[in-house]
């Protein structure tokens, strides 16, 4: 073997690396469990103590690596993250509305022709993957032909952007800009809002090519406070901001207050001690101009903080709170960003509050400040003292604006130009004129966007606001600039909530499927190869401990779907070595040595091995551009396992063998056992000859399930349908059939499936009650009714905290909600992935064998696959046994696909292989010996991925009962498809048969 110490080398780097990021995870499952310990009183954790635990080390170091500190926050952007169905959490996809851009771009016209294009619109793209500007202006054009759009838009606040004479092209592109911009700005919004939302890892994604935003929140126990809080409409305001002197003997107060406390918490501090440090009042010089006592505090601030902390700094502390200890510099409220928890819990003190003035009100600046030193990775904020009137309200609004775009000043550095209406002109004429050379601050969402410094009365309502903005940042406070007059109200379309004892079951159940199937194929695997089978095992370790690695250095987050991606890659994985030893067991048998056994093995099997490989990654990278929420975790894993098991089984395996065998014959290692030595050793099966018996067989099979399909249809999931489905647990077993009759009435008698949900104490509740009403007050209504009905049907009393519930009780473990759209747009999507994972096939196997009976005997043996997972889906729905189809299923099926060309890849490339040796030979007898060859390996790869995936059937929980069944009906069905379907297809279509 070539480039041994290279293999050997990168084997080495990998795993370090490996090490060394999921070193971070094992730390982040420390802290997670301290602050368990931490909010747990006689067993029952409270989730929100948890969280403000979290919170507050969230900027503190607590991993020492070779003397670097890590503080929580790196920690946990580097971990291997769980998702939501794991550890319970929230998942929302959110919707800006286009429609309501666009008429505020037109200024609320009252046009009919333009409202009624806009309903036309709305209409057109329910459902569709078409653009709603697009479609608006199709609309427009189709009821108004002659009628321009400059017409309706060019109003006195698009003055200067669109006139009468300005063309559709133009007022299009200005509207695409807009309305892009809205989403953008919602997109920001929101994320500043989650951020500072109190859960420790959350994440937001804008989807592009839609008005989307999908957000996750792990660990959520108020959905309620979730789904108001990303509704909420944007507040931008202008508020006067007041400089230190003017706060100063409110900063004291509320000093001497935290003072007194931690005097009170120090009683061994002496009242001598006290009496002997710095007056009070010289607290005051660390925020005065004097440069000479700015240079002396801090020296002298330096040599406390450095000195011994047991006694809490000793005396200067014990007269310094943390307001003016943790302060960065003299001209205001500037902090570190880890240490603004701390300031925010003295602020949140009520003794501290009883202090402030209704006059102030603190908010701070939206974004940290980096340090200067490019060395140095400080971020600091600063805490903005506003000035506020008795009413609370703000001088003025930012509705008063018509117009916010990013320009360049005097200088030519990046700015941004603002206009006001009348009324915001006089107002701001009034607002500059007595602030100036004072600083005006833009809020949104009672946090600091920027506050310039005013430098003369503006008069016009035209203002240009400078300072040292790069580009980007000119461009979004622009953008921040529009929320009051474009506003982008937004609408749930997607809610997905997981209990957390729900998640823990499900990591429970995944846990005990990825060592389950380990332990199963371990023992399979040196039962069946002896010394063969130890290396096997030894690189499925090194493959599963790469993959789990690989996803802690992407930051990619394990799902449940992901954990069946990993068992799935323990079955597939052995593939691999399943071809090469079966390769080096036939060149044994030919009478070749050993170490040229070894050789001509691994060469020979080398193509097949990347065929199948590239095969199944096709389908990874399809279901990962295609699929949505938990199928993109599926494929994420799927790839990387792909790629790490081909690395193992290929690359690791031969240093390991090739050191084995270093003596040649007289080495001890082996490929056989007593179990496999003769198993399916000279088979001479006439395949070809009974595929019409084959054709017949799979033709009625399917034709069953087809009217099965007909007569009782399949059952869909509410990702598929639309609606709110909800998992609800009892204390006892509940029959479902009954309570689907009680809940009839509760839900006006309109759609209702009720089903055990993988134990008899649970069921899963979905409902099209209110489907196409996505309000909070129809979630609202729809939950009341579930709540309702199953109250009065067993007289249990529900409980919100799933983590309480008991005897007599009744828990939502977790609910989603799929609007009529998205349900859409995600039926759409799983459709076009399976039709386009089958032409891509089609394209690969044309390319690599380059025959086209070859990409057809494929593709007809896909189709075939596909059809039979339906049909046994469909007949075991006839027979009681239902599985949800929905987009796990879709992860399945792509999932068999690939598997499934896997196996006739192989046998596809043993015939290629022995028709280059027999050329002119019969082409019948070609076929059946290449199949009788490879049927040793197909049988134990199906055998193996057949027994990984029972377990998961098994244990891997209700979530996956639908995605396991489907892959055991496949697994079956592909091995009988490579056999009897595939390469037969290949003959009847070949006109040279003989």
């Amino acid at each position: 073997m070539k480039n041994k110490g290279g293999v050997v080398l990168l084997t080495i780097v990998v795993s370090l690396l490996c090490v060394y990021y999921l070193s971070f995870t094992f730390v982040a499952q420390r802290v997670n469990q301290q602050a368990i310990d931490a909010a747990t009183v006689d067993n029952t954790t409270d989730y929100q103590k948890k969280q403000q635990y979290l919170d507050s080390v969230w900027n503190e170091p607590v991993y020492n690596l070779f003397g670097v500190d890590f503080t929580y926050k790196e920690i946990k952007e580097t971990e291997l993250n769980l998702g939501l169905d794991l550890q319970g959490g929230m998942h929302v996809t959110l919707e800006v509305s286009p429609v309501e851009i666009v008429k505020g771009i037109s200024g609320n016209s009252t046009d009919p022709n333009f409202l009624k294009a806009l309903d036309m619109a709305k209409k057109n793209v329910k459902g569709t993957q078409l653009d709603f500007v697009t479609e608006f202006y199709n609309s427009y054009k189709e009821i108004a032909p002659d009628q321009t759009l400059a017409s309706v838009f060019a109003t006195a606040a698009n003055r200067g952007r669109i006139s009468l004479s300005t063309t559709d092209e133009e007022v299009m592109d200005l509207i695409n800009t807009e309305v892009d911009g809205a989403i953008e700005r919602s997109f920001n919004i929101l994320r500043t809002r989650i951020d500072r939302f109190g859960t420790s890892q959350p994440n937001i994604q804008r989807l592009q090519g839609t008005g989307r935003i999908q957000i996750e929140l792990p660990g959520v126990d108020n959905p309620e406070r979730v789904r108001k809080l990303l509704q909420g409409v944007a507040k931008l305001e202008f508020w006067e901001v007041h400089e230190m002197q003017e706060i100063f003997p409110t900063l004291q107060a509320m000093n001497d207050v935290m003072v007194k406390e931690m005097q009170a918490e120090l009683p061994e501090i002496s009242a001598e001690e006290g009496a002997e440090t710095t007056e009070s009042e010289d607290l005051g010089d660390l925020l005065s101009d004097d440069s000479e006592a700015d240079s002396l505090d801090a020296d002298d601030l330096e040599a406390q903080l450095a000195s011994d902390s047991t006694a809490v700094d000793s005396t200067f502390n014990s007269q310094v709170s943390p307001l003016f200890s943790l302060l960065k510099a003299q001209y205001g409220l500037v902090y570190d960003l880890k240490d603004t928890a701390q300031v925010n819990r003295m602020l949140k003190n009520p003794k501290v509050q009883q202090v402030i003035p209704a006059t102030i009100k603190f908010m701070w600046l939206v974004k940290p400040i980096k340090n200067q030193d490019e060395l140095s990775q400080d971020e600091f904020l600063e805490l903005y003292a506003i000035k506020s009137s008795r009413g609370g309200k703000a001088p003025l609004s930012g509705e008063v604006i018509v117009d916010a775009r990013q320009d360049l000043d005097q200088r030519t550095a990046p700015a941004i130009s603002m206009n006001m209406n009348a009324t915001g002109a006089k107002k701001w004429k009034k607002l500059t004129g007595d602030n100036v050379n004072r600083r005006i601050a833009i809020v949104l969402d009672n946090y600091v966007y920027s506050a310039p410094n005013v430098q003369g009365e503006i008069p016009n309502g035209s203002s240009q606001i400078t300072g040292n903005f790069t580009l980007e940042e000119a461009k979004d406070l622009a953008n921040i600039l529009k929320a009051g007059s474009l506003p982008a109200p937004t609408t749930i379309v997607e809610d997905v909530v997981i209990g957390p004892t729900l998640g823990k079951v499900a990591q429970d159940q995944g846990m005990l499927s990825i060592f389950a199937g380990l332990a199963i194929v371990i023992v399979f695997m040196i039962a069946y190869y002896s010394g063969g089978g130890m290396i096997a095992n030894l690189a499925l370790f090194f493959n599963v401990f790469f993959i789990l690695g690989i996803l802690a250095q992407l930051s990619a987050a394990l799902t449940l779907p992901g954990i069946a991606g990993i068992v799935l890659t323990i079955g597939m994985s052995i593939d691999a070595n399943v071809l090469i030893f079966e390769r080096i067991k036939e060149e044994l048998k030919n009478g070749a040595g050993l170490k040229q056994a070894i050789t001509s093995g691994y060469r020979k099997a080398y193509s097949s091995i990347v065929d199948a490989n590239v095969t199944t990654f096709l389908v990874g990278i399809i279901l990962y551009s295609l699929g949505q929420g938990p199928v993109k975790g599926f494929a994420i894993t799927l790839m990387v396992g792909i790629a790490c098991s081909f690395f193992s089984a290929v690359f690791i395996t031969r240093v390991f063998v090739e050191w084995f065998s270093k003596k040649g014959d007289q080495s001890k290692i082996s490929f056989t056992t007593g179990l496999s030595k003769n198993a399916l050793s000279g088979l001479n099966f006439d395949f070809i000859s009974k595929r019409k018996f084959a054709y017949l067989f799979s033709t009625v099979f399917i034709t069953i399930g087809m009217v099965a399909m007909m007569i009782k249809g399949l059952t869909f999931g509410v990702d598929f349908t639309g609606g709110r489905s909800y998992v609800v647990s009892f204390d006892k077993p509940v029959e479902s059939s009954a309570l689907k009759v009680a809940l009839g009435s509760s839900f006006d008698n309109q759609g209702v499936e009720v089903k055990t949900y993988g134990a008899n104490n649970v069921l899963k509740v979905t409902t099209s009650y209110l489907i196409n009403d996505e309000s909070d007050e129809a979630d609202a209504n729809v939950k009341a009714a579930l709540v309702s009905g199953v109250s009065d049907f067993t007289s249990l009393t529900y409980v919100q905290d799933d983590s309480k519930a008991g005897e007599g009780n009744f828990t939502i473990a977790s609910s989603s909600k799929v609007g009529a759209t998205i349900a859409d747009d995600i039926k759409n999507a799983s459709t076009q992935s399976v039709v386009f994972a089958l032409v891509v096939i089609f394209l690969y196997i044309l390319v690599r064998f380059r025959k086209w009976q070859f990409g057809l005997g494929a593709i007809i043996a896909l189709f075939h696959d596909t059809l039979f997972v339906l049909s046994a889906f469909a007949i075991a729905n006839m027979l009681g046994i239902s599985f949800e189809v929905d987009q796990v299923f879709i992860a399945a099926m792509l999932t068999i696909i690939g598997y499934s060309i896997n196996d006739t890849v192989v046998v596809f490339d043993r015939v290629r292989e022995n028709l280059d040796i027999k050329a002119g030979g019969d082409m019948k007898a070609i076929f059946n010996e290449s199949l009788n060859s490879t049927i040793n390996r197909t049988m134990i790869t199906s055998v193996t991925t057949l027994i990984v995936v029972v377990v998961l059937f098994l244990f891997g929980g209700a979530v996956l009962k639908g995605f396991s069944f489907a892959l055991i009906v496949g697994i079956l069905i592909g091995t009988y498809s490579s056999l009897f379907i595939a390469t037969p297809v290949v003959i009847d279509f070949n006109k040279e048969k003989k």
